[in-house]
């Protein structure tokens, strides 16, 4: 386990959260949240009926967690009346809301909407787009904030590029082929995650096949563009683009291909011009550098709901708890 890590789950611990796993009947999540309360990580609310749960987890101490069968739940009608109340303007009726509040990730999300719980991990059995849509619907987005997006954290063993291997990759798993005003929203937000958790300054490079102006095209032209916005809406920010990788990450590149850049060399926040290119990069780094890559963790909600990569294991579920842990602090 990387350092930076231990560093995470040590702040994870110091002020413990009360996290949300609708996915009980996944031996993953039960795993996961043995380790979790073993390790004094966060408080666990585990959604599912009590006796499927402890027959699953079949000798695993899941004692500490709270077990909640939520369509038997004290308060369910107010959960479903809520809802109601917050998607009536969209046609659904009282059935509607009932038949969704029934769904362990929307009740988990309205636990979180209600303070019942910091936050939500899913995605171990569900789509991205099942786990985000009650996010969407019941939390909305955060204050300011004008997109949800995606990232990943990368730590990359024996690496001496970013902040000693560590880097931030978005949108890597959401927004498919953003626009660039949403492309710079994605750089804020993944500069403001890598913040948050890593602790460091964030440096943000705005990739393309292109460095400063050596290739053009629309495809250029939108990162050029996209850099411009995300100047002129965070001016405090270290962004530039456009720059190919290498000239991002390598202080010689960097050099040769952009002068006199204040980020060429030194990018530790790696923003992709489509999700195609950030989801087959992420997974290049991961396979092939044998990095830790957690996520997809999602930035932009009013309370940190994650997602899970279906291909994930327990010691992920950990991570990305105590990552969403994190993310309830700083709110």
């Amino acid at each position: 386990m990387s350092s930076l890590m231990e560093r995470i789950l040590a702040d994870a611990k110091r002020d413990k959260k009360t996290i949300v796993l609708p996915e009980s009947s996944d031996i993953r999540t039960i795993r996961a949240t043995a380790q979790i309360l073993k390790q004094g990580i966060a408080n666990v609310a585990l959604l599912g009926r009590k006796d499927e749960i402890l027959k699953l987890a079949d000798g695993l101490d899941v004692s500490g967690a709270t077990i909640i069968d939520s369509p038997n739940a004290e308060n369910f009608e107010e959960y479903v009346e809520t809802f109601y109340e917050l998607r009536k303007a969209k046609g659904i009726s009282k059935d509607d809301a009932a038949a969704a509040m029934k769904n362990p990730l929307y009740y988990g999300v309205m636990m979180v909407k209600k303070g019942a719980a910091d936050g939500m991990v899913a995605g171990a059995i569900n789509s991205t787009g099942n786990t985000l849509r009650p996010a969407l619907q019941i939390l909305r987005t955060a204050p300011g904030t004008k997109l949800v997006s995606a990232f990943f954290l990368m730590i990359v063993p024996d690496c001496a590029y970013g902040s000693a291997g560590t880097f931030v990759f978005a949108d890597c798993g959401l927004v498919e082929n953003p626009s660039a005003d949403e492309l710079s929203e994605i750089a804020i937000g993944a500069a403001k995650s890598f913040k948050t958790l890593v602790r460091e300054e964030p440096v943000v490079a705005m990739l393309s096949y292109s460095s400063y102006g050596s290739a053009k095209s629309e495809y250029t032209a939108k990162v050029v563009e996209a850099t411009r916005l995300a100047k002129e809406k965070a001016p405090d920010l270290v962004v530039d683009g456009e720059l190919q990788l290498d000239a991002a990450i390598v202080e010689a590149v960097g050099q040769a291909k952009a002068p006199g850049s204040k980020v060429a060399g030194r990018a530790n926040v790696l923003v992709f011009p489509d999700l195609n290119s950030g989801n087959i990069g992420y997974k290049l780094v991961q396979r092939f550098a044998k990095a830790e890559a957690y996520g997809p963790i999602l930035q932009g909600i009013a309370k940190p709901v994650n997602d899970l990569s279906r291909g994930c294991s327990a010691e992920d579920i950990v991570g990305v708890v105590a990552f969403t842990s994190v993310q309830a602090q700083n709110l």
